[in-house]
């Protein structure tokens, strides 16, 4: 009697336990594009307000998106370049404005992009939207700067876009700030009981943009970063070659990586 009872009570678990994973599984599903994306989008009608000189550039997509742009400025004499600037996935060019300024004090225009759905970008949440904005964005860099004279830089979100750039168009340099493996790789670090790579409807794999790149490559990652933890990061390390970098903070965590000496440092290195 005892040994029935245990046994119905342990069935009766494992059959929580599979209805359990179900209805996460499913909630993960559907709401992927909640969980991974944290946009705010913005009327039509916003006006930016920035310290900093800027124009605000919209192109026409297709006849059902818009894509936004942030151009932030220098003055003509002292330009050395422009940095095409590919933000992390929280809520829009809004919030990433104030990291421009160590480019700008670089006397580079720093170019921001939101993604559909960010800020006033409007269009499909697909990852083939996410690239033809980001491809947009370089072909109006390139009518005004040869391509010596444009960094690619790619935070958090950013940083698989960035690399699908730097892995078809020319560049001076692509830098990346805690960068990803891919979609699915991150996915399973937090999910790995479930077939991310089968449920997920974003890959982005940075890994293989970044196979056999020509130009330099400069990374930079914290060893505290709780988000995009360093061991998903340091997989990129062997698609690298002798000569560029991969800058491992001690104690940075994922987001004030841009305010630290080593970084300013170094950026202000590379953009010499």
């Amino acid at each position: 009697m005892q040994i029935h009872f245990r046994r119905k009570t342990f069935i009766r678990i494992i059959q929580w336990l599979i209805i359990l994973y179900a209805l996460v599984g499913i909630t993960l599903y559907y709401l992927q594009d909640q969980i991974i994306f944290r946009s705010v989008a913005l009327p039509k009608n916003y006006v930016f307000t920035f310290p900093k000189p800027f124009k605000e550039i919209n192109l026409p997509y297709d006849k059902d998106a818009n894509i936004n742009i942030i151009q932030f400025t220098v003055a003509d004499s002292v330009q050395k370049g422009v940095v095409l600037y590919f933000h992390g996935n929280m809520k829009n060019i809004n919030y990433y404005a104030r990291l421009a300024d160590v480019f700008l004090e670089n006397d580079y225009e720093v170019w921001m992009v939101d993604y559909p759905g960010y800020g006033k970008s409007t269009g499909e949440m697909k990852e083939e939207y996410f690239y033809a904005y980001a491809e947009q964005l370089y072909k109006l860099a390139a009518r005004n700067f040869a391509a010596d004279s444009i960094v690619l830089y790619g935070k958090s979100l950013g940083s698989g876009i960035a690399a699908y750039i730097a892995s078809r168009y020319p560049a001076r340099r692509l830098v990346l700030e805690t960068p990803y493996y891919s979609f699915p790789s991150m996915a399973s670090t937090y999910f790995p009981v479930y077939p991310v790579k089968r449920m997920l409807r974003f890959e982005i794999p940075t890994y293989q943009y970044l196979e056999n790149l020509k130009i330099p490559v400069t990374i930079f990652h914290g060893t505290a970063d709780r988000t995009i933890p360093l061991k998903n990061a340091l997989k990129l390390q062997p698609l690298l070659k002798p000569s560029d970098q991969f800058i491992i903070i001690e104690k940075a965590k994922h987001n004030g990586i841009s305010d630290l000496p080593e970084y300013r440092s170094t950026i202000d290195s590379l953009l010499q």
